[in-house]
């Protein structure tokens, strides 16, 4: 960690039992918590300095000990690019990353610990050295001309489509791209830049061909689920309703292939127009959470309301579909890593760790957050090598770039963290297995209510179960100084403290005193 994150030497935590708690058995139900891996920087199992899928089996024992119930690996196709989110083979594994066999291993490992797999699926647009584009290409009458949305300059300018407003996933204005050397005038629309062409799902070749892909992954590779990519923007804004039909023809198709199987989009805009993806999606990422929970920690009072704010999305997200998954994070592959927006902070980023594990929802941890790593924009900066020791006794560590936000210099590495009972790491090992084993914290379909407490430097919220209505009321402190609870009628049912993060909690007379920087579960 910093200069900044500091520990008190004379804080005494219960030791850690590995296996205490055991990892649930998915996909039923998918509980637990997720964990995202750029498998590039994550680790490296044959010395070239880039991370592969052999990296990520050798460490399955460490994200199980974590308590991690399900891996989330960003894209894994061959790709002409270092982030591999332009595809040219949908059916293959990049040759930086290993072999389908590799694959096959990789999910068998899991599968034994009780892990599950998830895809990055990456179905919006394609390489344009795909072959679909390469052949679509090459002519007006190409039998592959209609997979991508072409149209002629006079076209774009006369329906005022040759700009977009740049939004928080693309920052692309002109969209609309020529093929170099072309004898058309025809343009092809890339939303995220020319090397990434959307393709036109108003053709069905295109809809069987992707449902043909998602068959393939869950059937013959034995795949959990997938993460939809650009969930939102198959279709522009004004032709949003198609986005909500395809996905619930998505979700359609992955249910028959494989029961239970877990899908999560990225969907990024207001709660009210997030709720029709959940038609056809299991979950759905919720980046306004995201932004609020640095927002809250760093004041160290909830100055965004942060209950009425979920207790809204989530009436919103039921109205359409009361088994919605809302799926939490605090930052991820696009967005600058949650250590940076804390500058480091040790007692912020415990903060933020208890709130993202506690509130209802399944969590993602980005990898690397559970030691703190740093990283800004831009986005090589967010996706630097994962820290497994020290540098000089680091064989896993990837080569592919060098760090520039974590460093040994700058985060203490995994090995240095885990004898450390004050760690990071063992904070999000504690809370997760006690997550873990709990049946409502762990229950993603247990719902929110408002608690009656209402003090500065206090989030407090209730968790009930919807089959028995049990509840547990849950108790944050954001300040450094201790705080009295008082309880409001609405807490009478409270008698005892059955977790905290930190000692020195203690109930009593209708309060509860929670210690600076701490959580306490009450029942």
């Amino acid at each position: 960690m910093t200069a900044t994150a500091s520990v008190q030497s004379n804080r005494s935590i219960a030791p850690i039992k590995p296996g205490l708690f055991p990892i649930p058995k998915l996909p039923t139900g998918w509980t637990g918590v997720h964990y995202e891996i750029f498998v590039r920087s994550f680790a490296d199992s044959n010395g070239d300095g880039i991370g592969d899928l052999d990296g990520v089996t050798n460490n399955l024992d460490y994200l199980k000990d974590l308590g991690i119930s399900a891996i989330w690996l960003m894209p894994i196709n061959p790709s002409p690019t270092y982030h591999k989110y332009d595809v040219t083979d949908y059916y293959g594994i990049d040759p930086d990353y290993g072999t389908i066999d590799d694959f096959k291993r990789l999910v068998t490992e899991a599968h034994q610990r009780g892990i599950a797999v998830i895809i990055d699926l990456v179905l919006h647009h394609t390489s344009i050295r795909h072959p679909w584009f390469q052949e679509a290409s090459k002519s007006l009458d190409n039998p592959y001309r209609n997979y991508y949305k072409w149209l002629r300059p006079d076209e774009i300018k006369r329906r005022n489509l040759a700009t977009r407003d740049i939004t928080a996933d693309s920052g692309e204005r002109s969209p609309w791209h020529s093929v170099r050397g072309a004898t058309y005038v025809e343009q092809y629309y890339g939303m995220f830049w020319s090397g990434m062409p959307d393709l036109n799902f108003d053709y069905q070749p295109v809809r069987d061909e992707v449902f043909k892909i998602a068959r393939y992954w869950l059937n013959e590779m034995g795949v959990d689920g997938f993460r939809l990519d650009a969930a939102r923007h198959l279709y522009r804004e004004s032709e949003e309703s198609k986005n909500y039909e395809f996905w619930e023809e998505f979700g359609r198709v992955v249910e028959a292939a494989k029961p239970g199987a877990y899908t999560v989009g990225e969907v990024w805009t207001r709660p009210d127009r997030i709720a029709p993806y959940f038609r056809g999606l299991k979950a759905n990422f919720n980046f306004d959470l995201q932004l609020m929970i640095p927002e809250i920690v760093r004041n160290e009072n909830d100055t965004e309301d942060l209950v009425e704010f979920l207790s809204y999305v989530h009436a919103s997200f039921g109205a359409i579909n009361p088994n919605f998954i809302d799926a939490l994070l605090l930052s991820n592959h696009d967005q600058n890593r949650i250590g940076s927006l804390l500058s480091g902070n040790l007692d912020h980023l415990k903060v933020a760790a208890n709130l993202l594990l506690t509130l209802p929802g399944l969590p993602y941890l980005y990898y690397g957050e559970e030691i703190g790593m740093l990283g800004k924009k831009p986005d090589e900066n967010i996706r630097e090598p994962f820290l497994w020791n020290t540098r000089e006794h680091d064989t896993q560590r990837t080569r592919w770039r060098r760090g520039k936000y974590s460093t040994s210099r700058t985060i203490r590495a995994v090995a240095q963290q885990q004898p450390d009972p004050y760690s990071l790491l063992n904070h999000y090992k504690r809370l997760i297995h006690y997550r873990n084993s709990h049946s409502i914290l762990n229950n993603n379909l247990s719902r929110l209510l408002q608690a009656g407490i209402r003090q500065d430097g206090i989030v407090a919220f209730i968790r009930q179960e919807p089959t028995d209505g049990k509840c547990i009321l849950v108790v944050h402190n954001l300040t450094s100084q201790p705080i009295d609870v008082v309880f409001s009628p609405t807490e009478e049912w409270c008698r005892c403290i059955v977790f905290e993060t930190l000692p020195g909690s203690s109930f009593a007379d209708g309060r509860i005193t929670v210690p600076g920087y701490g959580c306490v579960v009450v029942e």
